[in-house]
């Protein structure tokens, strides 16, 4: 069953685990968010088993994960992950926006999708977004998502499965509104909306607020007006 993801203090430490094969581009990373007072990299894959296994030790707030890798690659382990941690927060970095890598990488469970021609602060933007449970989607990623799911899909879902209140929480999620946001506009607890999101994922079997928030878009629960706000605020 899916799960929501609770988001925590907004201030505390992240802590990062940064996975990577490539090991100037690594360090590099590492370099750079060394910068951020509130980013702390607690460790280092140059594999996906490795990713793995570091992860299942370090039980970090954040995993930085590259999709090409050798032995296990970054699809794999972050199935891999989320198996075994299902609360894992997975930020994917890499060099690809190609249709046969972005849906995987999102179907599988991953929070955000960056590439690596983006910024430093772009980068650390993308890990805060994660690390609160929200989406983080490069633009041209996003476009690609929009339009695979503009697709009839395989087995079509409703929003007759969903109760009014879940349909509310469903199209600010889709508008970009973190938990607290949510909670705000609609008057209830943080504690309740993260049971309604939790609810949605499981009634529409999707794995992550991304998966449900681009549903809520292809469904017309939000516009496409509505994609900054969601993946660029």
């Amino acid at each position: 069953m899916a799960s929501e993801i609770d988001t925590g203090a907004e201030h505390e430490t992240i802590r990062l685990l940064v996975a990577d094969d490539q090991t100037i581009v690594r360090k590099g990373i590492c370099a750079l968010l060394a910068t951020e007072p509130a980013i702390e990299v607690v460790g280092e894959a140059q594999d996906g088993q490795e990713a793995v296994e570091q992860a299942e030790t370090l039980r970090p707030d954040v995993i930085l994960m590259d999709l090409v890798m050798p032995h296990v690659d970054g699809l794999e382990a972050t199935r891999r992950i989320l198996a075994l941690q299902p609360e894992a927060r997975i930020l994917v970095l890499t060099s690809f926006a190609g249709d046969d890598q972005v849906l995987p990488a999102v179907k599988a469970g991953a929070l955000g999708y960056l590439l690596k021609d983006a910024g430093l602060a772009a980068l650390v933007q993308a890990i805060r977004q994660v690390h609160r449970g929200e989406s983080s989607l490069h633009p041209s990623v996003a476009r690609k998502l929009l339009l695979e799911l503009s697709e009839p899909a395989e087995r079509e879902l409703t929003r007759d499965l969903l109760t009014g209140r879940e349909t509310e929480v469903l199209r600010l999620v889709a508008q970009g509104c973190s938990n607290r946001q949510v909670s705000e506009r609609l008057g209830i607890s943080e504690a309740t909306v993260r049971t309604h999101v939790s609810s949605i994922l499981s009634k529409l079997k999707l794995s992550s607020r991304t998966q449900a928030a681009l549903y809520a878009l292809r469904e017309g629960l939000a516009s496409l007006d509505d994609a900054d706000a969601l993946f660029n605020p």
